[in-house]
């Protein structure tokens, strides 16, 4: 491992190897967040755990600090009547605090990415130089022996969401329970609800914004949500302005369903375009 340099933003969650009908994919929140802040002209660091079944070459010249492990997060997605069914196969080596190298500990920006329960909660408050933002889904998952993943309470999440800068939640991390929202809402700074085609609703200092996204056809929505949380946590932090930052992930995390998989994410030539069109 060559020395690790500084960096702008810096995720923490365990990339996924994910089993589909098209064979072995890359995929986790910090995959497609860290992609995407590059796109935005970010110095990126990932701290993860995957074995050697993990193509982190996808990642290239993004900085990742690898915890040891036998095996990868592996997940497998089936389309059924009822809904998606989904198994975890296996999971890698928890992450804390110790494993968070010295040079990224006051990086601007630290994204808590959990996808399987493996990023210590206590994280949230280690970080007093960063500014933090949290996609909690993977706190809000169980799983019974058979790998089979079902949700769950969000168990340590005020211990979250006190120093959190910025939350981003699906509606169907929380199977559309509007009275959860609320309660989040009113337990952090910020909490942006995507919703899809919907687009997003922003919560803010006792208010409130949907913001809906251009019009265009999908091919995938795989990954989205995670290029819109890096949209917006990367945008809101160079603007200041959450409502613009909004506005610039809903734009972001739209165009990039036009295309299947990794390839939805941006490019920065797209990034700059969703800056102008935001403001036009």
């Amino acid at each position: 491992m060559s020395e690790l340099q500084p960096v702008d933003y810096l995720l923490i969650g365990h990339v996924a190897v994910d089993l589909t009908p098209a064979g072995k994919q890359l995929g986790g929140t910090v995959s497609y967040s860290a992609l995407t802040a590059k796109a935005m002209g970010l110095r990126v660091g990932i701290v993860t755990s995957a074995g050697e079944d993990a193509p982190l070459s996808l990642l290239d010249g993004i900085q990742i600090f690898n915890v040891p492990t036998e095996h990868s997060t592996v997940f497998e997605n089936v389309k059924t009547e009822h809904g998606r069914k989904q198994t975890l196969h296996h999971r890698a080596t928890s992450i804390t605090f110790e494993h968070i190298p010295q040079i990224w500990r006051d990086a601007s920006i630290v994204h808590l990415a959990p996808i399987a329960q493996e990023v210590d909660p206590a994280l949230a408050e280690k970080f007093p130089a960063s500014w933090v933002g949290v996609t909690p889904q993977g706190w809000m998952r169980g799983w019974d022996e058979k790998g089979s993943v079902f949700a769950k309470a969000w168990e340590n999440s005020e211990q979250v969401l006190g120093p959190a800068g910025g939350v981003v939640l699906s509606v169907e991390d929380i199977n559309h329970d509007l009275e959860f929202v609320e309660w989040v809402a009113h337990h952090t700074r910020l909490l942006c609800l995507t919703e899809g085609e919907q687009g997003a609703v922003l919560h803010w200092n006792s208010d409130r914004r949907r913001f809906r996204p251009p019009m265009v056809e999908e091919v995938d929505a795989t990954g989205a949500g995670d290029i819109f949380a890096a949209g917006f946590f990367a945008r809101f932090r160079e603007t200041r302005d959450p409502w613009e930052a909004a506005r610039f992930a809903t734009h972001l995390a739209a165009h990039s369903v036009k295309r299947k998989g990794m390839q939805g994410i941006p490019t920065h030539k797209e990034v700059e375009h969703c800056k102008m069109e935001v403001l036009s």
